[in-house]
C-alpha cells in the first residue's frame, strides 16, 4: 500500500470509527441499530424550520454579513451574557458552519507548525485532526479515570513545554458525559494564565444537562475572557445537526484572524439558515426543555439497562447524549468488543479507544440518536449478547 493510501486509510479510521465498519453490513441489509454517532433523533422544532422557510420564500437568498447576520449575532450576544456570563457583544461573535467549523477556524488561526496543543484524554477525535492539519502537535493529558474522568491539573501541568500554545477543552465532555465543576475549571484556568496559554472551549452540549448539573463557560472565570475562544452550536440542543450552524465568541484581537479563515473557506453561513437559528435562540425556552427532557428519559433507560448487564458498570452521565460504560470486566479490548457487538448483536457502538488510550476499557453509547423503542430493542440485544459471553 502506498504512503498516500495508508494516510487516507488511517484518516478514515480516525474520523469515522465503527460507523465505517457498519456501513458494509448495512448495505447487505442487516437491521443495525446505530448508537455510535452523536446525531439527534428528534426533529428540528417546527418554529425553527418555519423561520428558515419564510426567509427562503421571502427572497433572503443572497450574500449577507461575513461575520453572520447582525440580528442573529445580537441575539447570541444577549444569550451569552445572560446564560454563560460572557462579557461579549455582536462584534465578538462569528457565525460558523457548525462547531466543527468554529474549531477549525480557531485552530487554523492560532496554531502554527510545531506548536503543541494539549488535549484532555479521552479526547474528541476531530479536534486532533484539525491540530494536525495546522501543523501542530497534539499532546495528551489523561483525565482522572478513577475519579469519574475529572480534570487533574497535575497531569496537565506535566505536559506543558515551551512549545505549548493551547489547551482544548470539551465541556460537557464527549465522550465521558462529565460536566466539569467550577473547581476543576478554575484549576485549568490557573494553568492557562500562569503559562500564557489559549483555551478553545467546545461547549456544544451546554444545554443538555441532567440531575441539576450546572454548565460553566470557562471564559466567564477571572482572567480567561482574553485567552479563550468559546464555541457553540445549535446541533445537539435544537436537533439541528444537518443545518450546520454554530458560532464562536472570541477576544476582539482574534476576530480579524478568524475571519481570514472563515471568509476564505465558506465566505459566510447560508443566509436563510441563520434565520432559523435566530428563531431557535429567541424562541420559547419550553422547546429546548422538551428536547432535553426526552434525552433524560433515554439516558435513564440506557444507563439503567447497562448496569443490569453481565460484566458492565456505567456511571450516570451528567450531560451530553452519551453513556460511557466500563467493559473492562469482559477481558476484551474496547475495539474487539465493539466489533463483536456489531457482528453478533447488530448494534453499533463506539470503542472507547477511538478517543485515545485513556478511553480503553469503555464503550461510548449514544442514547440521543434513536427512538425509545429502538433503544429498548438495542438494550435487549445487548443484554442477550453480554449474557452469552
Amino acid at each position: 500500500m502506498s504512503y498516500l493510501a495508508q494516510r487516507i486509510t488511517q484518516g478514515r479510521k480516525k474520523s469515522y470509527g465503527m460507523f465505517a465498519k457498519a456501513a458494509a453490513l448495512a448495505s447487505a441489509g442487516r437491521d443495525l441499530i446505530h448508537m455510535e454517532l452523536g446525531s439527534p433523533h428528534a426533529d428540528t422544532p417546527l418554529p425553527v424550520k418555519q423561520a428558515a422557510i419564510d426567509a427562503l420564500l421571502a427572497g433572503n437568498v443572497h450574500y449577507s454579513h461575513f461575520q453572520g447576520l447582525p440580528k442573529l449575532r445580537a441575539a447570541l450576544a444577549q444569550k451569552l451574557r445572560e446564560k454563560n456570563g460572557l462579557d461579549v457583544d455582536a462584534s465578538g461573535i462569528v457565525v460558523t458552519n457548525g462547531l466543527t467549523h468554529a474549531s477549525f477556524a480557531a485552530i487554523m488561526t492560532l496554531v502554527d507548525p510545531g506548536d503543541e496543543v494539549i488535549l484532555l484524554e479521552p479526547y474528541y477525535p476531530q479536534h486532533l485532526g484539525k491540530i494536525e492539519l495546522a501543523g501542530g502537535r497534539p499532546v495528551f493529558a489523561p483525565l482522572d479515570a478513577a475519579n469519574r474522568f475529572s480534570i487533574d491539573p497535575r497531569r496537565i501541568e506535566a505536559k506543558i513545554t515551551p512549545a505549548t500554545k493551547m489547551i482544548c477543552l470539551v465541556n460537557p465532555c464527549n465522550p465521558t458525559g462529565r460536566v466539569y465543576s467550577r473547581a476543576e475549571l478554575e484549576a485549568l484556568a490557573d494553568i492557562a494564565i500562569r503559562h500564557d496559554l489559549v483555551v478553545i472551549s467546545d461547549e456544544v452540549y451546554e444545554e443538555i444537562l441532567f440531575d441539576g448539573a450546572k454548565h460553566i463557560s470557562i471564559a466567564s472565570l477571572p482572567g480567561m475572557a482574553e485567552r479563550t475562544v468559546s464555541m457553540f452550536a445549535f446541533t445537539k440542543s435544537f436537533a439541528m445537526d444537518g443545518w450546520r450552524i454554530g458560532y464562536l465568541a472570541a477576544p476582539a484581537a482574534l476576530i480579524e484572524g478568524i475571519l481570514k479563515i472563515t471568509t476564505n473557506d465558506v465566505t459566510h453561513v447560508n443566509t436563510f439558515i441563520q434565520e432559523g437559528a435566530h428563531a431557535a435562540v429567541t424562541g420559547p425556552s419550553e422547546i429546548l426543555a422538551e428536547l432535553v427532557h426526552e434525552d433524560k428519559v433515554k439516558r435513564d433507560l440506557v444507563v439503567t439497562r447497562l448496569n443490569q448487564m453481565a460484566g458492565i458498570t456505567c456511571e450516570w452521565p451528567e450531560g451530553t447524549i452519551y453513556a460511557f460504560p466500563d467493559i473492562s470486566q469482559t477481558g476484551l479490548s474496547s475495539q474487539q468488543l465493539a466489533e463483536l457487538i456489531l457482528e453478533k448483536a447488530d448494534v453499533v457502538v463506539e470503542a472507547g479507544s477511538f478517543y485515545g488510550p485513556a478511553g480503553e476499557g469503555h464503550l461510548r453509547v449514544c442514547f440521543g440518536s434513536q427512538s425509545t423503542e429502538r433503544i429498548t430493542e438495542a438494550m435487549d440485544r445487548l443484554q442477550r449478547f453480554f449474557g452469552s459471553l
